[in-house]
């Protein structure tokens, strides 16, 4: 791989994957139209392209995709509640970009598509550890956009021979979340409130479980997967620790108070089994959450 192209390479998890590319050697191009990106993000060794995948004309992209290897499809409207409101705003960028990005990617002869997906696709499971090929049961749009995704990767591989690969990732964790913002994630939310000395305020009961996966093995799996030998045609993976937390004891690491606030539909439980993509890549997760989170709460408080 000597030249990738991420999308959303501002955010969140982009942004950390860029940084292990460009130390790779990795020449990179970053598309993001900055709705939930942060400039401050972005790595200056890399091209940054300011652009909204979900109108940008296949024309345009193309210009920008002058011998890239690889995507690393990241941009994504994301949380369940927001794409609850706002579905048709959701499914634009979701599934729209995603075609978009699909489209270009097989006209301009890219030879590997990487989709970052959700564990959302599940829903509420019966069985955990929860494997790729157990049943699915989106619950919200986000989650439904999340699975049309994979499935459209699958057909672009089928149709057209672009190798693509999806990875469902498990709650991830790790520097760069965001304080703010409307998609923030449950960490920096309740970070934000302890450091106002305000009581973390909890969904539901608090039971609710979940696999908090550290954003370094969200990047080692997306590296994995790009420089792999194997022929990948829609091949799904499942991105966790292998472990869960649930939400009170997540607060109770952080050291906040608990208040319980909103009903909110949403899964009960999730856990990955990585058995998959440890057997056919030799990926592990090597995130400790405690030790993470100890270090995190220390920072913001400084």
């Amino acid at each position: 791989m000597k030249k990738a192209l991420v999308t959303g390479g501002a955010g969140f998890i982009g942004s950390n994957i860029v940084d292990q590319l460009i130390s790779d050697g990795v020449e990179v191009v970053i598309l993001d139209n900055l709705s939930t990106g942060n400039k401050d993000n972005i790595n200056a060794a890399a091209k940054f392209t300011m652009c909204d995948i979900a109108y940008a004309k296949v024309e345009y992209l193309v210009e920008k995709m002058e011998n890239v290897d690889v995507v690393f499809h990241l941009a994504a409207k994301a949380r369940v509640q927001p794409s609850i409101d706002n579905p048709v705003e959701f499914d634009r960028t979701n599934v729209g970009g995603l075609v978009n990005m699909l489209n270009c990617s097989r006209k301009y002869g890219v030879k590997r598509f990487v989709y970052s997906s959700s564990s959302s696709v599940y829903g509420n499971v019966e069985i955990v550890p929860t494997k790729e090929d157990a049943e699915l049961n989106p619950m919200s749009p986000y989650a439904l956009q999340k699975l049309i995704g994979e499935q459209y990767c699958k057909l672009f591989s089928e149709l057209y021979g672009l190798s693509t690969t999806c990875l469902r990732y498990f709650n991830v964790y790790g520097d760069r979340m965001s304080l703010e913002g409307a998609y923030r994630l449950a960490i920096p939310i309740f970070a934000s409130q302890i450091k106002e000395g305000k009581p973390c305020t909890i969904n539901n009961d608090g039971n609710q479980r979940r696999d908090f996966t550290f954003v370094d093995d969200v990047v080692a799996a997306n590296i994995l997967v790009a420089e792999s030998l194997k022929e990948f045609a829609g091949d799904v993976y499942n991105i966790g620790n292998g472990d869960n937390t649930s939400v009170n004891e997540l607060v109770d690491m952080m050291g906040g108070e608990r208040s319980y606030g909103n009903k909110v539909i949403e899964p009960f439980e999730t856990l990955a089994c990585s058995a998959k993509i440890d057997l056919d890549l030799g990926w592990k997760p090597k995130g400790d959450l405690q030790k993470w989170i100890t270090n995190y709460m220390e920072q913001i408080n400084a």
